[in-house]
């Protein structure tokens, strides 16, 4: 048999995307990609294509630090209107799918797969739904997809119903999206995978960066005389409450003054800016551009906590990079996450909207260098047995084959 050839529907300007093809990439397959956004083109493909769905054209091309840190007024309205256009959008764009699924149909005609895999429901699972029944069709759930997006219109509802129904396999990167989504409409037979959504982690990769660190404090000047807290979670209106977070900062700095707070992903963002300034915190809070993967997982490493406070969320990648980091984890206390965390002894699950919880969590943890320890070692310890690249493969490997 020759190698099985895989069609992947996905953001192609996602580092998810990018990882899970690096993932795949082990001699075993030829791999196509049709990407939902605007893209650079990725090596090692066989085929791959651009086919916006929606407003998506409208995007640009790649979404790298360069393009995501512009300042001034285009910045500004962008990030004053960021929830209007995401409401726009998910009420639109469900009635703008036929052409898009016409044009995937050409591509599949084009490129043959054995298996065409949707990286996620909303709107790649959803452009999938019509494919031929001949042709074995895998569906990734993210965090979100069925706790609030399904939720956020009927006509989304019944998409994702479709996507479901559709599917001859699932994966999820938390046990609970498997239960939800079968209690949507996924049959009960339906072959499930709960592995990390960027298809694990390289840990090479990462010892590479941490080994960096100090390098990539100088390169921003960040402190490294204080204790530092991260937040790389940016802007997710309805699952993050960045707002929470911002208001905990002042109450933390009241215990411990020379903590200092690293926020990724929030330059130039007007909200954040102007949080900053209401709140008197500028001093010890750095709002930092989108960072390459590297430059992130070096912070991680610096970093004495990791803070997410999510209501809505799957096993978010960033997560599982902070822990593999020895950082400790506090975050919303969510089905998804208490799959990974014991409290009090792996990290941390708050109610992510109480202010005062994340505020006393986070001096309390950086009061007690005994418990970071002790964390960092177990966490360690469950990456290396759950989460790691060559894990995950092994374990997509079967389902792929089961399903051709």
């Amino acid at each position: 048999m020759g190698k099985v050839r895989i069609l992947l529907v996905a953001d192609g300007r996602s580092p998810i995307t990018r990882n899970w093809i690096k993932m795949l990439q082990s001699g075993k397959y030829e791999i196509c990609l049709a990407s939902t956004y605007p893209y650079q083109p990725i090596d090692g493909l066989i085929s791959q294509a651009a086919i916006p769905v929606g407003f998506s054209a409208l995007a640009g091309g790649q979404v790298n630090s360069a393009e995501k840190t512009g300042s001034g007024l285009r910045q500004q309205m962008i990030s004053a209107l960021r929830p209007l256009l995401m409401r726009t959008r998910a009420a639109l764009t469900p009635h703008m799918l036929r052409a898009p699924m016409k044009k995937l149909q050409a591509f599949i005609d084009k490129c043959k797969p054995d298996v065409v895999h949707a990286m996620r429901i909303p709107y790649e699972g959803m452009l999938c739904s019509q494919i031929p029944d001949m042709i074995p069709l895998v569906v990734s759930i993210w965090g979100n997809d069925l706790t609030l997006h399904a939720k956020s219109s009927r006509h989304m509802g019944v998409l994702t119903h479709r996507a479901l129904k559709r599917a001859d396999g699932l994966l999820a990167d938390a046990a609970r999206d498997v239960q939800l989504a079968q209690a949507w409409s996924l049959q009960k037979d339906v072959p499930t995978l709960v592995v990390p959504g960027s298809g694990g982690l390289d840990l090479s990769a990462l010892k590479t960066a941490w080994e960096k660190s100090d390098m990539v404090l100088a390169r921003y000047h960040i402190p490294r005389d204080r204790p530092l807290v991260i937040n790389p979670r940016g802007f997710r209106p309805g699952s993050v409450h960045q707002d929470v977070f911002f208001k905990s900062i002042p109450l933390a700095l009241e215990r411990m003054p020379d903590t200092f707070f690293l926020c990724p992903g929030m330059q130039g963002q007007t909200s954040a800016e102007r949080r900053l300034r209401s709140l008197g915190i500028s001093a010890s809070v750095m709002l930092l551009p989108f960072l390459p993967q590297e430059e992130l997982w070096a912070l991680y490493a610096a970093s004495s906590v990791y803070i997410s406070l999510s209501s809505h969320d799957g096993t978010p990648n960033s997560f599982l990079e902070a822990i593999a980091s020895g950082t400790y984890p506090i975050v919303g206390d969510i089905a998804s996450l208490r799959e990974w965390i014991t409290p009090g002894q792996t990290g941390s699950l708050i109610d992510p909207r109480d202010a005062g919880a994340a505020a006393r969590e986070v001096c309390g943890v950086l009061g007690n260098e005994n418990l970071r320890g002790y964390a960092a070692k177990k966490n360690r310890t469950i990456i290396e047995t759950r989460a790691l690249r060559e894990g995950v493969r092994e374990k997509v490997e079967l389902l792929y084959a089961n399903l051709i």
